[in-house]
């Protein structure tokens, strides 16, 4: 099935390209999912569901096949099954990014087969659901993207040095060891990246599984109260014949 959404992501468009080609940084966003192996454009991993009190969990793996900078333009192929057998997922997903009122707009073309318990949704209910999940995913990446940046501290080396009285004797060939050895110290430090806060919508702990059912509880509400209403008036009929039979 073909499934499109948008969503919006207050941050500049060159942050969040880089965030999306990046699996490390994109994966703790989306709701149940945790990355488990990357090499080069491929990856794996896996998705933790709830249907209310059923729980599954997908295993895949993915990779991209285009990553257009220019046309800010992504293609990627995964695929997964169920641990215990029970359904199969397989997408390929186009995601292309434009400038919008300051931010980043994503338009997001699926093409989807699903089987197993989440296909008994239907194509209508899982694009809902894809949506609301995409929201998700949106706010995650954004928060992500709003978190500071985290200094690698430097090495202490020259501020101990700087700080001990010039020796003498013996000790002076030490002091011009360390003050030998502090450059390359510095060298080091420097070359050390920058590390970044986990996101907001991830976790360096237990992923949490994503419950469709919370997301799909008012849609369903609405599809069921029609079959409630009639089971009502059904109930109601049947309730005045046996009455009347009665007399």
């Amino acid at each position: 099935m073909r499934l499109d959404h948008e969503f919006t992501v207050p941050a500049p468009i060159g942050e969040v390209w880089q965030a999306v080609i990046d699996p490390e940084r994109v994966a703790p966003c989306m709701p149940g999912a945790s990355l488990t192996k990357v090499e080069g454009d491929a990856f794996a991993g896996t998705v933790k569901v709830k249907l209310g009190p059923i729980s599954l969990l997908y295993k895949g793996t993915g990779e991209f096949l285009e990553k257009d900078e220019a046309a800010r333009k992504v293609v990627i192929k995964a695929s997964g099954k169920d641990s215990r057998g029970g359904g199969t997922a397989a997408a390929t997903v186009t995601l292309t990014l434009t400038e919008r009122d300051g931010g980043t707009h994503g338009a997001v073309a699926t093409d989807l087969a699903i089987t197993g318990r989440p296909a008994q949704f239907g194509r209508g209910l899982i694009s809902e659901v894809g949506g609301k999940i995409l929201d998700t995913f949106a706010g995650n990446l954004a928060a992500s993207l709003e978190a500071p940046v985290t200094e690698v501290p430097a090495a202490k080396t020259e501020e101990k040095v700087a700080e001990a009285p010039a020796a003498k004797g013996k000790h002076a060939a030490a002091d011009k060891t360390v003050a030998a050895e502090k450059p390359a110290a510095e060298a080091v430090a420097d070359e050390k990246p920058h590390l970044r806060s986990v996101p907001a919508g991830g976790s360096t702990g237990e992923t949490e599984a994503i419950d469709l059912l919370d997301y799909a509880g008012q849609s369903v509400a609405k599809r069921l109260a029609p079959v409630a209403a009639g089971a009502v008036v059904l109930l109601i009929v049947l309730a005045v014949v046996r009455k009347l039979r009665r007399r």
